[in-house]
């Protein structure tokens, strides 16, 4: 259960779901929101009874446009309890930039556990024709290329809203976001449910009472994570974990649940405020 406190993906992911799209002509998919989301983390339950309770918060904010690309800033409080007084406390906080065309992305993630020094990771990555160039700066000094063919989150994301739109169910990809020591890649799988109308709302929230969200259509999706270097070695097809939530089309995510194969959390919405977002000249 310890990768639910270094840096999820799970969470990466959240954020880029609010990400906007990746240039070309799928930027015509229209605008996405620029916003700042609060999630309120509660366990779903524990298949191994590794864990009695947990708790926590994620604070999201987005800002940007397709003309000077996508900022997210978020900060992630978690605790579980592992019975007989054993509580471990992570807080992860993160900021990252992409831009419109998913060719650049920076990231700086710092993850802390109790009372540990924190673990940091800072670096780029720049697309350059069929592959990628990392930069890492920490946690250690180190340049290396990726394949072409990887995304980063925002592009991720917007593949995502692009295939519900044309009404598949399946989407594979590579993803790379600097998670864990800045070396990881995922492969991905997403299912995508069918379209719910923006008026049928099983459980409200901050987010389907809001005024700019109330006639857009979202979908049901679930993205599970597969470690590349693990399946390449020995074959494993079992994912590190899964995320579900629902997603609209202008990126805004809603009922997040991480699965983290022992143990499932769930995130609902508590608040959610539209920012204001500066056009493109």
């Amino acid at each position: 259960m310890v990768h639910l406190f270094r840096t999820s993906l799970g969470v990466m992911a959240l954020a880029a779901a609010a990400f906007g799209s990746s240039g070309g002509a799928q930027a015509a998919n229209g605008p996405f929101l620029a916003h700042q989301a609060l999630y309120d983390l509660s366990l779903v339950k524990s298949r191994s009874n590794s864990v009695n309770s947990a708790r926590g918060r994620i604070l999201y904010n987005f800002t940007g446009s397709s003309c000077e690309g996508y900022t997210s800033e978020f900060r992630q409080v978690s605790e579980l309890d592992s019975g007989e007084g054993k509580i471990t406390l992570s807080d992860l906080r993160s900021n990252s930039w992409e831009d419109a065309a998913g060719k650049s992305y920076r990231f700086k993630i710092e993850t802390r556990m109790n009372e540990a020094d924190a673990g940091r990771v800072d670096g780029s990555a720049e697309r350059d024709g069929d592959h990628i160039n990392v930069k890492l700066k920490l946690p250690a000094p180190k340049n290396f290329t990726l394949d072409g063919k990887i995304v980063f989150p925002t592009e991720q994301i917007q593949r995502i809203i692009a295939a519900a739109k044309d009404g598949k169910s399946l989407l594979e990809l590579s993803v790379y976001d600097g998670s864990d020591d800045g070396q990881k890649v995922y492969n991905t799988l997403t299912v995508i449910g069918q379209p719910v109308p923006a008026d049928r709302t099983a459980s409200p929230d901050a987010s389907t009472t809001d005024e700019h969200m109330k006639s857009l259509k979202r979908w049901p999706v679930t993205v599970s994570y597969f470690d590349r270097d693990v399946q390449r070695k020995e074959g494993e097809q079992t994912p590190v974990y899964a995320m579900a939530f629902e997603l609209y089309e202008n990126g805004v995510s809603r009922q997040l649940v991480l699965d983290y194969n022992d143990f499932v959390i769930s995130g609902a919405m508590g608040k959610f405020d539209v920012k204001d977002s500066k056009p493109c000249n």
